[in-house]
């Protein structure tokens, strides 16, 4: 009877140490596939958000370009009225003096 008990003693211990000596490699396993799935998803979000970042990015360049173009054609007529008023009071003045 002892010899059962011992051998059964044995046994269990067999069995609980093969269990726990696979657990922990599936443990890893698991560990290493979530790790995966979570870097891969964080990949597609980072690249999600700087295509975003990069469209955004490029969506006001342009609105700052179409300002700059807007300012540069206004300072443009605003020399060219300018200069067409000197031109008028030049002719004036130069009417004026051949008139004295």
């Amino acid at each position: 009877m002892r010899k059962i008990i011992l051998a059964a003693a044995i046994a269990g211990s067999a069995l609980s140490l093969s269990a726990c000596s696979e657990t922990p490699a599936e443990n890893t396993e698991a560990t290493v596939d979530s790790m995966a799935a979570d870097t891969e998803t964080n990949m597609d979000s980072m690249a999600t958000e700087t295509e975003t970042g990069m469209d955004t990015m490029g969506t006001e360049m342009d609105a700052a370009g179409n300002s700059i173009e807007g300012a540069a054609t206004d300072a443009g007529n605003t020399i060219e009225g300018a200069a067409a008023e000197v031109g008028t009071e030049a002719e004036q003045m130069e009417a004026q003096g051949e008139a004295m």
